[in-house]
């Protein structure tokens, strides 16, 4: 096992950030509220990065149509 430094931190949300994250958790069934936000910060990462790089975010609808999507406005 490998041992890992980590830091604990304490997160104060309203009721409607906190239902968002655990709604989050039971949808890609996450082991943990921690598991969610680093995933999320990931994807986050990625995508400050492919905005800095001036690339758009594209995704393609069930009818094939295509839409950009804005993160950052």
């Amino acid at each position: 096992m490998v041992d890992r430094e980590t830091t604990r931190v304490q997160l104060e949300l309203p009721p409607t950030s906190m239902a968002r994250l655990r709604e989050l958790r039971d949808k890609t069934e996450a082991a943990s509220y921690s598991e969610v936000l680093k995933n999320a910060l990931r994807l986050y990462e990625a995508l400050i990065k492919e905005a800095e790089e001036g690339n758009d975010l594209i995704i393609r609808r069930k009818s094939g149509e295509r839409a950009e999507i804005k993160v950052f406005l």
